[in-house]
């Protein structure tokens, strides 16, 4: 995995040691990020253009979980104590990503658009506009559309006859070879 994506282990990310900063125009990377949840409370994550790649450790359980793009919601802003954020909102909140962190207000609006136009999802002004979307549907994956073809499913079944036709007192005739 580290050759194909050219991973060298632990990016760590450039700028103090306080703030996080990621840069949208130099993926793949992978770094650490905190995670309250997890054993040792961090986690390993690896981004690209396609998908994440989250790591981490829960109850001495190891999980590895590859989510696609289209899985988010989109990038959002976030208030933090002392600075802003960005964040790769996910449904699931502990999936969120952070992807920069910094007290400069342009400089979080630049990268704002950076992170959109790089992968691709739409610039979220609050956390709770993303979660407002319904979830697009799912295709149904169940036994009748396995076992007929789908325009006979939308097909009503046929009903018997009311009286079935019985013809008393004829000789039956066979045709033989």
């Amino acid at each position: 995995m580290r050759r194909q994506y050219g991973l060298s282990g632990t990016q760590p990310a450039s700028g103090s040691s306080r703030d996080l900063r990621l840069d949208p125009l130099s993926l793949p990377a992978r770094f650490e990020a905190r995670d309250g949840r997890a054993d040792g409370g961090s986690r390993q994550i690896e981004i690209n253009r396609e998908r994440v790649v989250v790591r981490r450790m829960v109850r001495g359980m190891r999980m590895t979980l590859q989510l696609r793009m289209p899985e988010f919601l989109g990038i959002a802003r976030r208030q933090t104590e002392d600075a802003e954020a960005l964040v790769l909102i996910h449904r699931d909140p502990s999936l969120s990503v952070p992807l920069l962190l910094s007290t400069d207000a342009d400089e979080i609006e630049r990268q704002w658009s950076a992170w959109s136009d790089v992968l691709a999802l739409p610039q979220v002004e609050e956390e709770g506009e993303a979660a407002g979307d319904p979830a697009p549907r799912r295709r149904r994956h169940n036994v009748i559309r396995i076992r007929r073809p789908r325009f006979l499913t939308r097909r009503k079944a046929g009903r018997p006859a009311s009286e079935p036709t019985v013809h008393h007192g004829e000789r039956e005739i066979i045709a033989r070879n």
